[in-house]
């Protein structure tokens, strides 16, 4: 072989090595079916990634919960099994109250006070996640909340006894206020609760409900817009700090754009799925003044004992946030 071709060929096997050497590939778990709204604009951020950093960093999204459970991504992350992940903030107040703000029934009860509490919030969440070696990329908040039951509501009365679908520490408190049975079941899991009778109520989005095909099962659904729990993307800090200044700029004006788009994308699916709610057969229906007051109240008494636990940061949020 002419040694002119022999020169061609390693450096194009060189040049090939660096391209391999330069492409970075991250992991991103998350808990909910490809086609729902927040996985949508999930791929749609990784595509985004993808073409402004020209192919550098390559992020796979796994949906459904296939690679970790909702509970185990954000340690998932924070231990590097995966660079960045997509978790519910609610279920992890226990670790840290303020994860559990926008879970709290009646504290920001609409998209612009759902969105007035994160900015409250970021602060706040980026300290912290910065001390665990994480950093919050965006957050989109799910549709209002209301509640699915397998009966009519008069009143919070009429919740007693039933198996309530609890997924974080708040839906379980307000089971144990209204008299329900908590049973704890993630949405990956929820299709098959609600078909084997193990679920009989819960608090959720028109957007689970339609997801999870629960108007097959339970056939009420009450608008009382009690809270607008957020997803939270958050990337290993590490990882993050690794990637050359062009490709951590990239991952950050993609956050930028996925956190206006996902806002949108949540309220059209807020109307879209309760289109698909009504045509399963599904009544949805305002709650009357006695479930909305006793709800009210449960919120009342939710946002006391949180403050109790949330101590001055819990404070400063709620100070925040009614400014």
């Amino acid at each position: 072989m002419p040694i002119a071709r022999r020169l061609l060929l390693a450096s194009a096997a060189l040049a090939c090595s660096f391209a391999a050497q330069a492409q970075v590939k991250w992991d991103l778990p998350a808990a909910y079916p490809a086609g729902n709204f927040h996985t949508v604009n999930l791929q749609q951020f990784a595509d985004d990634v993808d073409k402004a950093s020209a192919g550098k960093l390559k992020i796979t999204v796994h949906a459904n919960a296939s690679l970790f459970k909702a509970p185990e991504i954000k340690r998932a992350v924070q231990g590097g099994q995966a660079q960045i992940g997509e978790i519910l903030m609610v279920n992890y107040q226990n670790e840290w109250q303020l994860y559990g703000a926008d879970g709290i029934p009646f504290l920001a009860d609409s998209y612009d006070e759902a969105m007035k509490l994160w900015r409250a919030q970021k602060p706040l969440v980026d300290k912290k996640l910065g001390e665990q070696g994480l950093m919050a990329l965006y957050a989109v908040p799910w549709p209002p909340q209301g509640i699915y039951s397998k009966k009519p509501l008069g009143s919070a009365a009429d919740l007693k006894g039933l198996k309530w679908r609890a997924y974080s520490p708040a839906t379980a408190r307000i089971a144990e206020l209204v008299g329900a049975q908590p049973v704890t079941v993630q949405a990956a899991e929820l299709s098959q609760a609600l078909a084997t009778g193990l679920v009989e109520s819960y608090m959720s989005s028109g957007s689970t409900g339609a997801d999870s095909k629960t108007y097959e099962h339970l056939k009420y659904w009450y608008d009382t817009q009690a809270w607008l729990p957020k997803n939270l993307v958050l990337v290993n800090k590490a990882a993050f700090e690794a990637l050359d200044a062009n490709t951590r700029a990239a991952v950050l004006k993609a956050a930028a754009d996925a956190e206006v788009r996902g806002l949108a994308a949540s309220k059209k699916t807020n109307s879209e799925s309760l289109e698909k709610l009504r045509a399963g057969g599904m009544q949805t229906l305002p709650p009357s003044a006695a479930l909305k007051a006793d709800m009210k109240k449960v919120g009342d008494t939710m946002i006391k004992e949180w403050l109790d636990k949330a101590g001055p940061e819990g404070k400063q949020l709620v100070d925040a946030l009614q400014k």
